[in-house]
C-alpha cells in the first residue's frame, strides 16, 4: 500500500503518533555539511544513471546545477559521509548544504526526521551498495512516498549509481535472494534469485516500464538484463524497455526525456537503450522454469541504441518515442538456447 499525503506540518505528527515505540529508536547515522537552515530553490526534475564507478565529474555538475542551489540528500544503507565535501565543495558548485543519511534497518521508512529532509530536499541522491536493502527498508514506507513526492510534485533532480541507479526504473531487479550472473540467468529465466519488483517502488514519468542494470561491461550483465526484460513481457504481456550504463558512464535525463549520455570517449564509455524490435512484442520463444531462454524473433529480438559517453553529454537518446539518438549506432540481439548474440550495425525500428 502507498501512502499519500500533503506536505504539512501534521504530517510529522500523523507519523510519530502512530508509529510503533519500538520505531521510534535512532535508526540512522546523519553526516551534515553546511547551513542546517532549509532553503527554498527553483529546482527541475531530471534524472541521472551512473553506472556504479567513479562518478562522472560533468554529470554531477549537471546534477547539482538543477537544484538551483539548495539543500541536496544522500540517502544509503551503507558506507559513511564519502559524498559530503565532493558535492559540497569538489564540483565547484554553490549548495546550501549536503547530508548524507546512513540507513540502518527497516524502521527508516518511518523516521520522521528522515522523511523532513527527503521532503526539505533540493537535490535526491541514492549512493551505491545492495538494492536489496533500499527495497527492504524504504518500499511501501512514508518514506517511499515522501520520495515520490519530491520528484513526482515538488519536481527536485534524483539520481543514483551502482543500486542508487538499480531502484530507479519502474521495474527493480531486487536482488532480495541474492545477485544472479548472466550465463545463470539465461540457463534459468525463473532462478530465485532473478527477483523483478514492478511497479510498486519509486515512478518517474520516462522511466515506466524501465528496468535498469549497473557495472555492464565489467560484469558481462547484458545476458542477465534480456532475462529481466524477457521474464517481464512473458509474465506481464507487456513491453518492457532497459537502460544500462558501464562503469564510469552516465546517463542524464532531461525534463523533455532527452537522455544525454556522459563518460569518456577515450575510456570507451557506453550506454545501452534497449527495446523490443516491435512495440508489441510476442512472448519470447522460450522462457520457462528449469529451461534456456530462447528468444530469436528473425535474429532481432530486441533493438539495442548504443551510445559513447562525451565530456559534454552532447551524444543522445529520446526516450519520448524509443526510435531516435544521435551519436550511436544499432544492435540486434537475441538469445539462442541460452546464448546471446548480439550484432552490430542494424536499422532503426520503425515504430
Amino acid at each position: 500500500m502507498k501512502f499519500s499525503f500533503t506536505l504539512s506540518i501534521g504530517l510529522l505528527g500523523w507519523i510519530v503518533f502512530f508509529l510503533p515505540s519500538t520505531l521510534q529508536a535512532k535508526v540512522y547515522t546523519s553526516y551534515f555539511t553546511g547551513d542546517t537552515s532549509d532553503v527554498k530553490t527553483p529546482t527541475t526534475g531530471v534524472t541521472v544513471l551512473m553506472g556504479g564507478a567513479k562518478e562522472d565529474r560533468n554529470a554531477m555538475i549537471w546534477f547539482l546545477q538543477h537544484s538551483g542551489g539548495g539543500d541536496v540528500l544522500v540517502l544509503r544503507a551503507s558506507g559513511s559521509d564519502g559524498y559530503n565535501k565532493y558535492l559540497y565543495t569538489e564540483l565547484g558548485q554553490k549548495v546550501n548544504s549536503v547530508e548524507s543519511i546512513l540507513c540502518h534497518n527497516d524502521s527508516s521508512g518511518y523516521d520522521p526526521y528522515i522523511i523532513r529532509q527527503v521532503l526539505n530536499a533540493e537535490a535526491l541522491w541514492f549512493a551505491g551498495g545492495n538494492q536489496a536493502n533500499y527495497v527492504r527498508y524504504w518500499n511501501n514506507t512514508p518514506l517511499d512516498s515522501a520520495i515520490q513526492y519530491v520528484i513526482n510534485v515538488k519536481r527536485i533532480p534524483v539520481g543514483g549509481t551502482s543500486a542508487g541507479m538499480a531502484i530507479l526504473g519502474s521495474i527493480v531487479y531486487s536482488a532480495e535472494n541474492g545477485g544472479i550472473q548472466s550465463p545463470k540467468a539465461l540457463t534459468n529465466p525463473y532462478d530465485s534469485a532473478v527477483t523483478l519488483l514492478k511497479d510498486d517502488f519509486i515512478r518517474q514519468r520516462w522511466l515506466k516500464g524501465v528496468i535498469t542494470d549497473t557495472h555492464y561491461d565489467a560484469r558481462e550483465r547484458q545476458g542477465r538484463h534480456v532475462v529481466f526484460i524477457a521474464r517481464i513481457i512473458q509474465d506481464y504481456g507487456e513491453p518492457a524497455y532497459g537502460i544500462a550504463a558501464e562503469e564510469y558512464t552516465a546517463v542524464c535525463i532531461e525534463a523533455n526525456g532527452l537522455a544525454r549520455v556522459y563518460g569518456d570517449p577515450s575510456r570507451g564509455d557506453f550506454a545501452y537503450f534497449i527495446r523490443p524490435a516491435k512495440r508489441r512484442p510476442k512472448p519470447p520463444g522460450r522462457c520457462t522454469p528449469g529451461q534456456s531462454l530462447h528468444w530469436e524473433e528473425n535474429r532481432s529480438a530486441l533493438k539495442v541504441y548504443k551510445v559513447p559517453g562525451t565530456p559534454d553529454g552532447s551524444h543522445s537518446f529520446q526516450l519520448t518515442n524509443w526510435k531516435k539518438g544521435s551519436g550511436g549506432s544499432w544492435q540486434d540481439w537475441f538469445v539462442v538456447n541460452g546464448v546471446l548474440e548480439m550484432k552490430d550495425g542494424a536499422v532503426a525500428p520503425k515504430k
